[in-house]
């Protein structure tokens, strides 16, 4: 929660699939781009992983 006066943080938001064999070089190749991983989940078919990241919005 943000104090009286001062401006609450604006998030940009990104979805990516994950590929299983290459998962710690996808995280952080987004992770040196300023994003945050908040969560994975199952895509279209339980095989298929999407991450969910985060990061304060450019301007």
């Amino acid at each position: 929660m943000s104090s009286p006066g001062s401006a609450a943080t604006k998030w940009e938001y990104l979805t990516a699939p994950v590929l299983i064999h290459s998962t710690q070089a996808i995280l952080n190749n987004f992770g040196r781009d300023g994003w945050e991983l908040v969560t994975v989940t199952t895509g279209a078919n339980p095989e298929q992983l999407v991450a969910w990241f985060k990061r304060p919005a450019q301007g």
